[in-house]
């Protein structure tokens, strides 16, 4: 295979095969490589948008039996540190989220012995009760998969229920890596991925749409990083409900992992890439400035990403794990505008709400930015004297 042939078919929108996205991720110049994926993006989005949106991550519980080696969240059952919001809480935190602007509630959490389907249906319905006007795109597989289990129902009728009682999309929870040899390393009491790719599939099918994620560096081969991308693409073949692919890297602190591998930024920015090219059938990209930094994340802008996330009112499972990184509405505009892109706040299914065309009406609001619980940062004590 000649590397330069690919990248050509690849930007002018040909399909490629796993071989040779293998190729272009492991032998394609750098630069050659995000210029053939940005003209994908730019063929795709004429429009010169980059979206950003504003959500809230609630995590409902840190209880969990799955004891994921890269989570520096969970708590095991029991454990004296173990905590449950009640749906008050959770309501008081979506109220504050409406507020801020927030359009959607991402609830993810643990998976809790105690916490079956008739909760999940009690949360989401007194969301959708209190704040019909926020989305729900919320759970994962992972998350279907353990509630099938303790309320001992399939899959399908798990995700219908659910459904009925408000939630309007998955969020790609659980993924992690979907390949059987480094998902079993980092995450043995898991589902297989080809599990969580079939929950997927059945929500599709039900009219549940979702995003796909993929969390690099916790010791895969990069043929495994492709097959990952390789899985996802034939579902959604079959499918066409992934509305994006989120990339992101593993975060090493206070786990089990403790970041004996890790993907570095010129890994991230090429999987953006590849992934642009590869995926002819998902249409929207994500670059995650969370666990990279702004400045990869605004790199990841002439990659091929069209979407910077979420300015992230919330968020403690992978703070927990070490990613630092704050921002906040004005700096997400502004990362976009510096890639020469048109900011634009977007909803859930990726409708513009506000475009900032004029960067002398961009809003500025000091309240909208990410925030850490107080559980997921250890905070030092002030030195005596100082």
């Amino acid at each position: 295979m000649n590397v330069s042939a690919v990248l050509d078919r690849a930007a002018s929108g040909g399909r490629i095969t796993p071989e040779e996205a293998l190729l272009l991720y492991t032998d394609a110049p750098l630069h050659a490589l995000g210029q053939a994926a940005d003209a994908v993006r730019r063929r795709r989005f004429q429009d010169n948008i980059a979206t950003y949106i504003i959500d809230r991550n609630i995590n409902y519980t840190n209880v969990c039996v799955t004891a994921c080696k890269f989570c520096a969240f969970y708590r095991a059952p029991k454990h004296q540190e173990v905590w449950t919001h009640s749906v008050e809480e959770i309501l008081r935190r979506c109220g504050e989220a409406v507020d801020l602007g927030a359009t959607q509630i991402m609830l993810q959490g643990g998976h809790s012995p105690e916490l079956g389907i008739e909760w999940y249906e009690k949360t989401f319905a007194a969301i959708k009760s209190s704040y019909p006007q926020l989305t729900l795109h919320s759970l994962g597989g992972s998350e279907v998969v353990h509630i099938a289990r303790t309320s001992e129902l399939d899959f399908a009728t798990v995700i219908a229920r659910l459904h009925e009682a408000g939630l309007d999309s998955f969020a790609g929870a659980g993924a992690e890596i979907l390949v059987d040899r480094p998902r079993a390393a980092i995450a043995p009491l898991k589902e297989k991925g080809e599990v969580w790719l079939a929950v997927m599939e059945t929500a599709h099918r039900l009219g549940v749409e979702s995003t796909a994620t993929f969390m690099m560096g916790t010791g895969e081969t990069n043929a495994e990083r492709i097959e990952h991308l390789r899985m996802i693409r034939d579902v959604q073949d079959r499918t066409g409900g992934f509305r994006s692919f989120i990339p992101w890297t593993y975060q090493p602190e206070n786990n089990h992992l403790r970041g004996r591998t890790q993907a570095t930024s010129l890994e991230y920015l090429r999987m953006i890439a590849v992934a642009r090219l590869f995926f002819d059938n998902v249409k929207h990209l994500q670059g995650s400035w969370l666990t990279t930094g702004k400045d990869i994340g605004q790199l990841t802008l002439h990659f091929g990403a069209d979407d910077l996330g979420s300015v992230m009112l919330e968020e403690n499972v992978v703070s927990s794990a070490g990613a630092k990184h704050r921002s906040n509405r004005t700096e997400l505009i502004e990362l976009i505008r510096g890639a020469g892109r048109i900011p634009a706040q977007r909803d859930t299914l990726y409708k513009h709400l506000v475009v900032h065309r004029d960067p002398s009406e961009d809003p500025i609001d000091a309240r909208v930015h990410s925030h850490y619980s107080s559980t997921a940062i250890q905070l030092l004590p002030v030195a005596s004297g100082s």
